[in-house]
């Protein structure tokens, strides 16, 4: 039952994707989202891990750079597109991780005869094909472009938490750390625009992008670490359906049978890649943490 921790989670998130929208929307800036998102994690972590006498030094400061140079960069590119994109489409995008992880192993991780991970290459692409051509068109074609690519760099994150796990990297230093590395790009990018003048509903809007994330990852977190693995990462897909019930409640963005079609796809390859991972590699905690997660949509 602690699995179902996860549903929570996965509303949480698909709320705070709603929320990246609406604060655009209202005028907020990108590097605004970035804060947002993350200074809940960085107050609540390092507030309890002072009260609780943890280190909060890495235990190797190399895997936290590229983790963090691929993850950052993938948040960037992910809330773009979350700004930019149909919620459904943005949020399936971000999570075609494991799609690309599978493609990986076939290319260099000497699974080049694994039928399955074929099978799951295949699926996961022409799942993208089905959710793009009917919901893309010439003007988003940059968004899609760099939300698949926040996909692709999320693969590269995930490799190195699952790295960081093996060397015995606590999460919460991960996160915490990842959180930091987030606010120090935001300040950045505010250094470059400034704050922007905002109204009571942007705010609002900014305030959900870090509560849902925080309880989301919160939930997460006790999710995976208490519950079935494999059935924790199955129902991390989950998120793509609640974004798409939010798309059409809110945004009137109704996807058609074909934009469906590829959403079933991509969450089923993301499935047998899961699978084929957990029944070579009994890490499935590391490997699976979803693309939001490691791209700072769940963090």
């Amino acid at each position: 039952m602690q699995s179902l921790w996860m549903l929570l989670a996965c509303v949480m998130f698909a709320i705070m994707g709603a929320c990246v929208k609406v604060s655009v929307d209202f005028g907020a800036s990108l590097p605004e989202v970035v804060l947002f998102r993350g200074v809940p994690s960085v107050i609540f972590l390092f507030l309890w891990a002072k009260s609780s006498r943890r280190t909060i030094a890495p235990t190797s400061w190399k895997l936290h750079f590229w983790r963090n140079v691929s993850g950052v960069t993938s948040m960037w590119l992910g809330f773009y597109a979350l700004a930019e994109l149909p919620l459904s489409t943005a949020i399936s995008l971000n999570y075609t991780a494991p799609l690309f992880i599978a493609g990986w192993m076939l290319g260099w991780g000497g699974s080049q005869r694994d039928p399955v991970r074929i099978i799951a290459v295949v699926f996961g692409f022409l799942g993208v094909v089905g959710v793009l051509r009917p919901s893309i068109g010439h003007d988003h074609l940059l968004a899609a472009t760099l939300g698949l690519l926040a996909g692709a760099l999320s693969a590269v994150a995930m490799m190195q938490i699952r790295e960081l796990g093996r060397v015995g990297e606590p999460e919460w230093r991960t996160v915490l750390i990842f959180s930091a590395c987030v606010c120090a790009t935001s300040f950045v990018g505010l250094g470059y625009e400034g704050f922007r003048p905002l109204n009571a509903t942007a705010w609002l809007a900014l305030i959900g992008i870090g509560a849902c994330g925080m309880v989301g990852q919160l939930a997460m977190t006790r999710a995976f670490g208490l519950g079935s693995a494999l059935l924790t990462a199955a129902l991390q897909y989950t998120t793509i359906i609640f974004a798409a019930v939010l798309g059409i409640v809110f945004w009137g963005d109704r996807p058609d049978i074909l934009a469906w079609g590829g959403m079933a796809l991509i969450i089923l390859s993301g499935l047998l890649s899961i699978w084929r991972t957990y029944s070579e590699d009994r890490v499935m905690r590391d490997i699976t943490l979803p693309a939001a997660e490691a791209a700072g949509v769940a963090e």
